[in-house]
């Protein structure tokens, strides 16, 4: 997405903006904050309204200490500007302090984006204390959960003040999976850029890397071919819908509803054979590079991936499937009788694979028209 407009402003149109934009309905997509070497300072947020995209930026002398802050217009900012101190060291005028991303894994006085040497690991490990608000009362208790979970899920803490059943205060401490990848972006090549950003978060692989390629691509004026749009599209559908997939069995799973876990389980992982066949690989990184993709589609992955599209509902009642585009039908489906078909199996068994009817007992000696198929033929002879 391509901003609309870029603007520069004073502190007091700093605060202007977010009012004007919170008053319009406008939203806030980021705000980011750095500091370079000698010590100039610029922060910038992106707002999102009815005329698109616009960039403010607040340029700051090195001897200013902060900037407004916009948390009374969006209050989602508010993280956003404590992890903006934590990385460049400039803070807003928030009272909310607290580090957000730091977790004591560095000094207080380093900041990664300031571009300074990183200091040496301390030499016995550093317990972080985090303030929590703390909510008092007669029979009010706390209740810790995490950071470290019973399933495999990203780390986060969660503190509950309780009165019996009653929920009060319910606070997030977040950041334990920060991994300095905004000082790596600063020490790699351009080029390169789009590895590390496809490695933010695995399977939103083409996302992340998308993203990347298409601001390298707008600062240099690059377009890229309308294949390669439409390649990046496909692919970003493909991990989309693998997601949802993902996504909803977990819902379901979470609620104790493991069949449909088990069932939107499998339609992931026939979404990740499809891509596999389609695009080469199932989880797409390194397929978005600068200026278009790395590969082509493969037809004949392609065809395979449209066949499973079209007929996976057809696979979830168990009716008969269309041929495939070679004119046979799928693994693991056979046939019955003369013009009936049914289901034996997913899984792509070359064994069971169609066409080539079974050995009959009878050894074709019968006028049966059944071919040997059936479990039991009309002649009333078992088939091996």
């Amino acid at each position: 997405m391509t901003p609309q407009s870029w603007l520069v402003v004073d502190a007091d149109g700093w605060s202007r903006m977010a009012e004007d934009q919170a008053k319009h309905g406008g939203r806030l997509l980021s705000l980011w904050a750095s500091r370079d070497a000698t010590g100039a300072a610029v922060v910038r947020a992106a707002y999102i309204g009815d005329a698109g995209v616009q960039v403010v930026s607040l340029f700051m002398a090195a001897q200013r200490d902060g900037y407004p802050g916009i948390e009374p217009w969006f209050p989602c900012a508010g993280r956003m500007q404590r992890a903006a101190a934590d990385l460049s060291g400039l803070r807003s005028s928030d009272p909310d302090t607290r580090p957000w991303l730091r977790h004591a894994a560095w000094p207080a006085d380093f900041f990664p984006l300031a571009l300074n040497p990183a200091p040496p690991s301390p030499a016995t490990p550093v317990i972080d204390s985090y303030a929590f608000v703390p909510v008092s009362g007669d029979g009010v208790h706390e209740i810790a959960v995490g950071p470290v979970h019973a399933g495999i899920i990203e780390p986060g803490h969660f503190r509950f003040s309780v009165v019996g059943e009653k929920v009060l205060r319910l606070e997030e401490h977040l950041g334990y999976v920060h991994k300095g990848i905004e000082r790596r972006f600063t020490e790699i090549a351009l080029l390169d850029g789009h590895r590390l950003a496809g490695r933010v978060s695995g399977d939103s692989t083409v996302a992340y890397s998308w993203a990347y390629c298409q601001a390298l691509e707008d600062l240099s004026g690059t377009r890229p071919p309308p294949r390669a749009n439409c390649l990046r599209a496909l692919a970003l559908e493909l991990e989309r819908l693998a997601n949802h997939c993902g996504d909803i069995g977990a819902i379901g799973n979470d609620a104790g509803f493991a069949f449909g876990l088990a069932q939107f389980s499998r339609m992931k992982e026939q979404l990740l054979r499809a891509t596999a066949q389609a695009l080469g690989r199932r989880y797409l990184m390194d397929f978005v590079v600068p200026g278009g993709t790395c590969a082509d589609l493969a037809p004949a992955g392609l065809r395979a991936a449209c066949w499973k599209a079209e007929n996976r509902r057809a696979g979830s009642v168990g009716t008969a499937p269309a041929p495939m585009p070679d004119g046979s039908l799928p693994p693991g489906w056979r046939q019955q009788g003369r013009d009936s078909r049914s289901r034996s199996d997913d899984r792509p068994d070359d064994s069971r694979a169609w066409p080539g009817p079974r050995e009959c007992a009878a050894n074709g000696r019968c006028s049966s028209d059944c071919s040997g198929n059936t479990s039991e033929c009309s002649s009333g002879r078992r088939s091996r």
